[in-house]
């Protein structure tokens, strides 16, 4: 047999969890067709020797909806190894959408995800109204990766009741009506429902988004309108506040995973946050207890903390503070130039003291406000490298004798591109590894597209490769690798990838174990209409294929789009 594609030499991680071995692995018509000692001619060769063969990364937990329209290229999940998204998440999708609504949509996704207004009116060609018909222009968009979607509730209440969505219940003939879209969404081939009950999730007039208006007898209804397709995954942003408040939640939702028997995925956080935070052990043993009642409910986990990145060029703490606005809109020369003039510096130093301290409320992700608070400098670090042992600024602070904002200030205006990075949930490293290790959880939680120029979680899999694996010890590769494809595949029914087998989707990432990891992220303007974003690529993976065809070499795009809409098991088109 001729292969289209002829991978020689390389060590295969198939995904399984089994151990490493040597093989060929021949490429035709978008699959797998062999894997072996391979003497057959093929039109493209690739020399992987010395080099780790896996499968693509899946990642289940994005907010690429909008993007898709604009970046055939899919980053910055590309450069870290990813060949397929679920996007959709928490509720927020840009479909069903009527027309009129479509402003109010990219403004919600700006509130809540940090996605630019600017450049969804930019650079989507919205040619949409129902969620059948939105799948149908992800299908048609060119990509370099494969994209999965939720029918998210907020957009499905605000179509089904316009303005009453954001401060009623629904209906009786409100319910009917999004249960027939709720159906009619997974026969088009959406993964399932997504909701959002998290207290940081606001819409832009400052109330809460319109799933969080919901009852639970809604939310029940809607579930069970995919129970009765025996079909779709239920997934919920979750109330993170702590206390009785998260406990009742949680009360609810297993009453629903109960009754259901839907696949339920919700976001583990362990944190400091909150006046009554519920330690990570809750969660889990949550999770037990359902499970022994007859539910499944799978958990979302991040490979290191969910921070907010402050920059000289993006966002910073005190950014509301009238004598620094004064100064953050100029050139980033002429910032510097004041940071460095001892007047301007006292003023600045003398306005981040009468700061209000920082309260016990939970805060999501985000940078300055209109009522801001004073950084915690123990919690707030400067990011050196990608190894995640920097001093924080209060250390820095106290050793050189200097005022945390003076060392915030030395620090930007010697690095320009220099970031701070606050975590705010996930904290502690030790926590992030029971979460990774614990049997119901699955690591795919990036939000990447959202929080654009706030957070950097499209680095997951690299920092999972390179952190955990690598540094830390504390996964074999063969076991993260099954964590970020097989675990993955299987969790959303993608019964044709996540594994290195004949007959498989032809998903693959070539990588160097012992180079792998993310680069420093980057302040660019490179979305539609010049607005900016957080740009992170990674080193060491020297190709990814999706779908038979090498679309990145060395982190450079080859011009190939060969991405597909993955559509659930439930599809009748």
């Amino acid at each position: 047999m001729a292969f289209d594609l002829l991978i020689r030499n390389g060590t295969l991680v198939d995904g399984s969890g089994m151990p490493r071995y040597l093989a060929d692995v021949g490429v035709k018509q978008g699959q797998v067709a062999e894997i072996g000692r391979i003497c057959s001619p093929a039109d493209e060769t690739i020399d992987a020797e010395g080099m780790i063969v896996a499968p693509g990364f899946i990642d289940g937990h994005t907010h690429m909806d909008a993007q898709v329209a604009w970046d055939p290229l899919g980053s910055c999940s590309c450069w870290h190894g990813v060949t397929s998204v679920v996007m959709g998440n928490c509720g927020f999708a840009l479909a069903p959408c009527k027309p009129e609504a479509r402003e109010w949509f990219a403004e919600c996704l700006e509130a809540v995800e940090d996605i630019p207004k600017d450049a969804m009116v930019a650079g989507i060609d919205w040619r949409w109204e129902t969620f059948p018909e939105y799948l149908a222009a992800v299908e048609s968009f060119p990509k370099s990766i494969n994209y999965a979607a939720y029918i998210g509730h907020s957009a499905l209440r605000m179509y089904a009741m316009g303005d009453r969505a954001l401060d009623q219940e629904a209906g009786e003939d409100d319910l009917k009506l999004m249960a027939d879209l709720v159906q009619e969404a997974l026969e088009a081939g959406a993964m399932g429902l997504s909701s959002s009950r998290a207290t940081t999730h606001i819409r832009p007039d400052g109330g809460p988004v319109a799933s969080r208006i919901a009852s639970w007898a809604e939310i029940a209804h809607l579930v069970h309108a995919m129970a009765d397709l025996n079909a779709g995954i239920f997934q919920v942003g979750p109330d993170v506040s702590g206390g009785e408040a998260q406990r009742a939640f949680l009360d609810e939702l297993a009453k629903i995973a109960v009754s259901s028997r839907r696949p339920l995925m919700l976001g583990v956080l362990s944190t400091r946050q909150g006046d009554d935070p519920n330690p990570l052990e809750y969660q889990f043993e949550w999770m037990d207890r359902v499970a022994a009642e007859g539910g499944r409910v799978l958990g979302q986990a991040t490979t290191r903390s969910i921070n907010a990145l402050f920059s000289l060029k993006s966002y910073l703490p005190f950014d509301a503070l009238p004598v620094w606005s004064d100064i953050r809109g100029l050139p980033v020369e002429q910032q510097q130039a004041r940071f460095r003039d001892p007047e301007i510096r006292a003023s600045l130093v003398a306005a981040e003291a009468g700061m209000q301290p920082r309260s016990t409320e939970f805060q999501g992700g985000g940078a300055a406000t209109t009522n801001p608070r004073k950084p915690d400098y123990a919690n707030l670090f400067p990011m050196f490298d990608v190894h995640w042992d920097d001093p924080s600024i209060d250390e820095l602070a106290r050793t050189s004798g200097r005022n945390p904002v003076e060392v915030m200030l030395d620090l930007m205006t010697e690095n320009e591109d220099l970031l701070f990075v606050q975590p705010l949930v996930n904290e502690a490293p030790e926590e992030v590894r029971r979460m990774l290790e614990s049997p119901r959880s699955l690591a795919t939680f990036s939000d990447s597209g959202a929080h654009v120029c706030q957070e950097m979680g499209s680095s997951l899999q690299t920092h999972l490769l390179s952190y955990w694996v690598r540094n830390r010890q504390a996964f074999t590769l063969e076991e993260a690798v099954r964590m970020l494809t097989f675990e993955n595949a299987a969790a959303w029914n993608m019964h044709d990838r996540g594994l290195l087998r004949p007959g498989f989707a032809a998903d693959i990432v070539i990588f160097d174990e012992a180079k792998v990891q993310p680069r420093l992220p980057t302040v660019q303007h490179d979305l539609p209409g010049g607005a900016r974003r957080l740009v992170q690529k990674a080193d060491g993976i020297a190709a990814t294929v999706v779908n038979g065809a090498v679309t990145l070499k060395d982190g450079e795009p080859t011009g190939a789009q060969p991405g597909q809409l993955i559509r659930s098991e439930a599809a009748h088109v």
